[in-house]
């Protein structure tokens, strides 16, 4: 942490660092003690309706993009992770942080806005954090002749972790619409088609066969009813073209869905706590990234969840 101002002698490093030190923890205790009436307001019903209606317009073209951009992004995270840590040249690790995490949409946007406005903030203007150091360092400023606390230089170390942390956090929501969509066409494919679907690619697979043997028994010689009785028995193989068609279809319909799947997953992950341990696990990065002046640190593992599953879809189906 930065020297908060240019004290006299008389105020200890000691001094400075100690109230430094408390003001942040005072700061999180108070942020972590209003998680739980932020996600009651926001994620559960009714909230969560209003949460997500923000994803009726230009939301839903930009969550398909997300999905399919996905893999990408994560893929990039992985090489920084990887190359950070076993010494890679700086030249992967710069092309890969200057991968875009896709289109921020208005859902993403505004569930940071109130994170930062009702959770970090405390529903007041300015950061709030700021102000629980500088009471903490004046309270120690105010036994000797100092000048004033300078707000400047918090307020330059906090700003970035923020926007980092916050840019993070938005990631998640694709990762879970992936999830999401993950999750319901395994149960659709179970329950409509005896199937096991892990994914869009499972599901486009089932149909494209179901669709070639609707196809093939329609055109059959001796009639649809004994061409359906015939392929039953012998399925014919669907074409490349059919194929790749039904995959499309399914995989855009799925993502268009995506943009409006946290109406349901929001309320379920809210009931499961996944919402208070990725705030808490949040609040947890940042405290540490201010009380020692790091760059952000917190990187959930939702998207490498979401791309696992897409991968087991891939292997499943046949693809990879």
């Amino acid at each position: 942490m930065p020297q908060a101002t240019s004290s006299q002698s008389t105020v200890s490093e000691s001094e400075i660092e100690q109230a430094i030190q408390l003001g942040i923890a005072r700061y999180f205790e108070g942020c972590r003690t209003r998680i739980p009436a932020f996600i009651d307001r926001h994620f559960h019903y009714p909230g969560a309706i209003e949460t997500n209606r923000k994803a009726l317009g230009w939301d839903m073209l930009r969550a398909p993009f997300n999905l399919l951009w996905a893999p990408v992004y994560a893929l990039a995270c992985l090489v920084k992770i990887l190359v950070r840590h076993r010494a890679g040249p700086t030249w992967l690790y710069r092309l890969a942080d200057h991968v875009p995490a896709g289109f921020t949409t208005q859902v993403q946007q505004h569930i940071s806005d109130l994170i930062l406005t009702d959770l970090l903030n405390d529903g007041r203007t300015g950061l709030l954090l700021e102000d629980y150091l500088v009471d903490a360092l004046e309270t120690v400023y105010s036994r000797h002749a100092s000048e004033p606390v300078d707000r400047q230089r918090f307020t330059t170390l906090i700003e970035p972790l923020l926007a980092d942390a916050l840019s993070q956090y938005r990631i998640t929501r694709t990762a879970s619409a992936d999830i999401t969509n993950s999750i319901s066409c395994t149960v659709l494919g179970a329950f409509a088609f005896q199937k096991f679907t892990p994914g869009g690619i499972g599901l486009g697979v089932v149909l494209a066969s179901m669709l070639a043997k609707f196809m093939a028994a329609r055109d059959f010689i001796l009639g649809e009813t004994i061409g359906g009785w015939y392929y039953s028995w012998f399925p014919p193989e669907p074409s490349l073209t059919t194929t790749a068609g039904v995959m499309v279809a399914i995989m855009a319909a799925l993502a268009a869905i995506a943009a409006l799947s946290g109406v349901i997953s929001d309320p379920v992950q809210a009931a499961t706590g996944l919402h208070r341990r990725r705030l808490n696990k949040l609040l947890d990065h940042l405290e540490r990234d201010v009380s020692l002046s790091t760059q952000n640190s917190f990187r959930p593992k939702d998207q490498y969840v979401a791309r696992i599953l897409d991968m087991f879809d891939m292997i499943r189906s046949g693809l990879i």
